[in-house]
């Protein structure tokens, strides 16, 4: 391994909270352990709303980190203040405004349209701001993502090193698929279009070479990965995690079930200590192994739980049809007929099943695309290019479009068949009924379905509406 040498800039003390943060105390006080809320490392005096500019020369005599010069300017647009962002106080919401956000962050914020928080940001950004450790349970759909792209974003405004290196990110963002971590990094791009902040995407599927040089030509602030690939990247050493002030585990359940803890472990070792860095970690359920991977990566966190019940329910009007199984696909082309949805997932378990029904909805007239496991990367980015714009109305999916998808103006989902995992069934339904929107939900339950309702009503704590087509 190569030594590195970088200028010092400062450690890790317990400090107030960096301007531009908010300094209130969480609702229980300042922390359960009761010692200071941790402050980042390498604090700046003052708070600039744009990322001071790096040094970097490009040595690798020494090491395999070579200096680079700064990441890219903020976008030059016309002139803008925080008073042309009006929102007015209103009983039970926060706004972005409440929360001292940098301006550039703010025009960000003011670009995407978003004015109050959802229920995960309102929760968790006032600690998570002042650089406490958060874990949040929660499905998609519920603004998780730009809770923690928000407090990453502060924390990297208000805490500017004087030298950097490239291939060294300073917050880290894992993800279990490759659809979720593209859409992060999207979201991550949108947020941060004035700070002059680099965020770079690596994903497994999508070219190597070019990825290589994004992380070894470039100042890296924020970087969103994979874990397949950011571990074959660590190998080559091509990133070093060693200097990573913010850590993001988004659907930690997920990457259990996928079988990545292992390389998850191995890219949490190659972070700061967790009493040096902060980090926020996201699942849909808080079951025991998720518990004893949050004792294990977090330092004294706050919790903040939003009940999956409430996802599910609140905006989507959930219709469930008995039926045979061989009658579902007619059910479905009298469904897209008669209710001409705007846009339409169709969900079914199987691979060959998705493709099936893709191949017959378009020979009858329907404009579908597929999305599934067997659909390349490249090509999965142009499927969901073609639907977030409107050129296909329906898009036949396996569970991989269940999560971290996020496509406005989806209007129906269909469960052509039950995921047997009660969560993937919100996850699926969740991808409608979004930003304050009415949704509807259709499940066609065969014989074989049937089986899994017991414990989607429990997981649900509800009885789902059953009526004959």
């Amino acid at each position: 391994m190569f030594k590195k040498f970088i200028k010092a800039v400062g450690g890790k003390g317990s400090q107030p909270a960096p301007a531009g943060g908010n300094a209130t105390a969480d609702k229980g006080g300042a922390s359960r352990s009761g010692k200071p809320a941790r402050s980042p490392k390498n604090s700046a005096s003052t708070a600039p709303n744009t990322h001071k500019n790096p040094h970097v020369s490009h040595d690798k005599s020494d090491r395999s980190r070579s200096r680079k010069k700064s990441a890219a300017a903020p976008v030059a647009e016309e002139s803008w203040s925080l008073s042309d962002f009006k929102v007015p106080e209103e009983a039970g919401k926060t706004r972005f405004h409440d929360l001292g956000l940098p301006d550039s962050v703010m025009r960000g914020i003011h670009k995407l349209g978003f004015s109050y928080c959802t229920p995960i940001q309102a929760e968790s950004l006032p600690a998570a701001l002042r650089g406490r450790d958060t874990i949040g349970q929660a499905q998609t759909g519920t603004g998780k993502s730009a809770a923690f792209l928000l407090t990453i974003l502060n924390r990297l405004l208000t805490d500017v090193p004087e030298e950097r290196f490239a291939s060294e990110p300073r917050a880290l963002v894992v993800a279990p698929t490759r659809e979720l971590a593209l859409q992060i990094g999207k979201d991550a791009e949108g947020l941060a279009r004035y700070t002059g902040l680099n965020i770079v995407t690596i994903v497994g599927g999508m070219d190597y070479e070019k990825q290589k040089k994004q992380l070894r030509n470039h100042v890296v602030d924020i970087l969103v990965a994979t874990p397949g690939r950011l571990i074959d990247f660590m190998r080559s050493e091509d990133v070093f995690l060693d200097q990573v002030d913010v850590l993001v585990l988004d659907e930690a359940d997920r990457m259990l079930d996928m079988g990545f803890i292992p390389d998850v472990r191995r890219i949490v070792r190659a972070t700061p200590p967790k009493g040096d860095r902060q980090t926020l970690l996201f699942s849909a359920t808080f079951n025991y192994d998720v518990r004893i991977l949050i004792d294990q990566w977090t330092d004294d966190p706050l919790q903040v739980v939003i009940e999956p019940e409430q996802v599910a329910t609140d905006r989507v009007e959930q219709r469930c049809y008995l039926i045979a199984d061989s009658d579902k696909y007619d059910l479905l082309k009298k469904v897209l007929d008669d209710e001409q949805p705007e846009r339409c997932i169709v969900f079914a378990n199987r691979r060959d099943l998705t493709r099936n029904l893709c191949d017959k909805l378009n020979k009858q007239g329907h404009k579908a695309v597929l999305l599934s496991g067997e659909v390349s990367q490249d090509k999965r980015i142009k499927t969901l290019e073609k639907f977030r714009e409107g050129k296909v109305n329906v898009m036949v999916a396996t569970d991989v479009a269940g999560r971290g998808i996020h496509v406005d103006g989806v209007s129906h989902v269909i469960n052509y068949t039950l995921p047997e995992d009660p969560e993937d069934y919100v996850h699926r339904i969740g991808r409608t009924g979004r930003a304050g929107a009415k949704g509807v939900s259709i499940s066609f339950i065969s014989e074989d379905d049937a089986f899994v309702l017991p414990d989607l009503e429990k997981y649900l704590g509800m009885k789902l509406p059953l009526t004959q087509p």
